[in-house]
Formats: C-alpha cells, structure tokens, sequence
C-alpha cells in the first residue's frame, strides 16, 4: 500500500469513526436520558448504532474500507447486515416493551407520529434482505437477481431510515445527527454510481474484447 493510499484508508476510518462515534457519545450526554427508563435508553441507542451500520454498508461493497480485500468486504457486508437487522429487533423491542400502544399504531401505520411510517418501512426492508440474503444459496440467486432485489431495497432502507431518524426529536443532538444522515446518503449515492461506471466499462471492455476476437481473424 503506498502513502497515499495508506494516509486515505486512514481518513477514511478516523472520519466513519467519528461520524458513528460522536453522535452516540452526544446522544449519552442527552439531558433527556435522566426521564427515561433502562430499556428504552438501550432501545434508542441500538437505533443510532443501526444508523451507523447503514453507513459501513455502502463502504465495504464498495471497497473504500482498505486494507479489507474484496472479498473480506463482502463478507463483513454479509455479517454486518446480520447485526443490523438484530439492532433494529433490540430497537423495536425495547420500544415495545416500554410503549406497546405506540408501537402498534406505528406498525399498523396508524401513528399521528410523522417518523413512524418511514422506520417501519425501513425495518421491514432490513428484514427482508436479511431473509433473502440467509436463503439465498437455497433459493440459488444468481448475482444479477440479487442485485436486482437488493438495490431497491437497500435504498428504500437508506432513505427511510434517514428520514425516520431527522424528523426525530430525541436524544441525539442535532449537527452531529444531521452530518450522519447526509454521509449515509452521500456515500450510498457515490457507491451507486461508481459501481454502475465499473460495470459499464466491464461490458464495454467486454464487448471490445469480443469484437477483436471476431474481427481479428479477418485482419490477419
């Protein structure tokens, strides 16, 4: 790895560290924590710490957390999704336990609350990748499939869960809160389109390759 590689792997992890670890140390020194109860605070909390899942995942498949090889990327995406998907079931859990009333309005999509609808949609497409990616070797998605359903759902997930966390007024303070939800969307935005560059110049060089195969013959 040369320097400049080196020295932007390093900024990479120092700003995903702050990005996650601010807004949870803020959200410690919340006032509003000395009225709530133990399991809702760990409710609350585990919902940050899903947040903060969301923005790794775009950066390991996209292979901007060096030095994780390609491979490794994709299988911490794999095991990361998993522990996503168990913070949001600590998440609605506790919150269940602490408000069930609430809960249910907001699972019926009948909560007068306006965050509400947006986490439960994105709750629910958290689960449902979880499910697909844990059967998918049985079900035997070919790579296009998958992409295919896992996009889609991946930015029903980013979008809903940005839009449920900035219209909460909690514990989290509110730059921080701010500046974690607009690198989520940043960075998912830029690994869509950097991956929809690479696989267009992978066609293109593939369709070159093949049409000098075709034509080569005839050259000589």
């Amino acid at each position: 790895m040369t320097g400049w590689r080196l020295a932007r792997a390093i900024l990479i992890w120092v700003a995903l560290a702050l990005a996650i670890g601010v807004p949870i140390a803020a959200a410690a020194t919340s006032e509003q924590l000395a009225w709530r109860g133990p399991v809702y605070i760990l409710a609350g909390f585990a919902g940050i710490i899903a947040l903060g899942l969301v923005l790794v995942q775009p950066l390991l498949i996209g292979g901007y957390l060096a030095p994780l090889s390609a491979y490794r990327g994709r299988r911490a995406h794999h095991w990361i999704g998993g522990t996503l998907a168990f913070a949001v079931v600590i998440h609605v859990a506790g919150l269940w336990i602490t408000s069930p009333p609430d809960m249910i309005d907001a699972l019926t999509f009948s909560s007068p609350t306006p965050f509400s609808p947006f986490g439960v949609i994105a709750m629910w497409a958290i689960f449902i990748v979880a499910l697909l990616a844990s059967l998918r070797r049985r079900l035997e998605l070919r790579p296009r499939t998958w992409r295919i359903i896992h996009i889609p759902l991946a930015i029903v997930i980013v979008v809903g869960s940005v839009v449920h966390c900035l219209l909460i007024e909690g514990t989290m303070e509110t730059i921080s809160k701010v500046v974690l939800c607009m690198l989520v969307l940043a960075v998912t935005v830029k690994v869509m389109i950097d991956l929809q560059v690479w696989r267009k110049r992978r066609t293109l060089r593939g369709e070159s390759g093949a049409r000098s195969a075709a034509e080569g013959p005839g050259l000589l």
